[in-house]
């Protein structure tokens, strides 16, 4: 199987942590900042902490985000990852709408105090349990819960079909996704010790 993974680089957060995770799991990830290399690679991950609009321009300045859309269409695995899980959706509220990849459909919204049955801090941070709605391979091997970390003060919308896990927070959101060849996860599997180095042993073996 091939490990030629791609972490795609625009300026968002600790990246070497995600390289330095594939590696522990037995894969080869390089950072990638020039658009044209991306097709190149087999499997593409894209990374991200901080505001989506931030990440959106950056994207674009690099022409990084048409690259991610042609790589997506040529059926390798891609996967998102906190906000990068959010940047594949249409649209974010995050500091007014701003668009995003438009590779799955749905929107991602802050955390509504005002739902919640009982009061918590925003943003979310901590450990806390994935239940897993449907089998891919990007779950094979874990339980049909599992404790991953996260950090994020939005949450992403959309249909009960692209959703690959939920969790609870005030109420319940998704908390991970797929949509054919494109995953999401919301936590950081990086961080997230056994369970989350098991979902980036998975993605490397796709």
């Amino acid at each position: 199987m091939s490990s030629n993974i791609g972490i795609i680089d625009y300026g968002a957060g600790n990246l070497q942590s995600v390289v330095n995770a594939f590696k522990f799991v037995g894969f080869e990830a390089k950072l990638v900042k020039n658009a044209d290399e991306l097709a190149k690679f087999d499997k593409a991950v894209l990374p991200g902490v901080g505001a989506f609009a931030l990440a959106m321009n950056r994207l674009k300045e690099l022409n990084m985000h048409e690259a991610i859309k042609e790589f997506t269409k040529s059926g390798k695995p891609f996967l998102g990852i906190c906000l990068g899980m959010q940047l594949l959706f249409d649209e974010s509220d995050e500091f007014g709408v701003s668009k995003g990849l438009e590779l799955i459909s749905g929107r991602v919204k802050k955390f509504n105090e005002a739902e919640f049955k009982t009061p918590l801090k925003i943003p979310h941070i901590g450990w806390n349990g994935l239940n897993f709605t449907r089998q891919t391979a990007l779950n094979a091997n874990l339980g049909a819960s599992e404790y991953l970390y996260f950090v994020h003060s939005y949450h992403v919308v959309c249909e009960p079909k692209f959703a690959l896990a939920t969790s609870e927070y005030g109420y319940e959101f998704i908390s991970a996704v797929c949509a054919d060849n494109i995953y999401g996860f919301q936590p950081h599997p990086e961080k997230s010790s056994d369970a989350g180095l098991k979902i980036l042993r998975n993605f490397g073996r796709l």
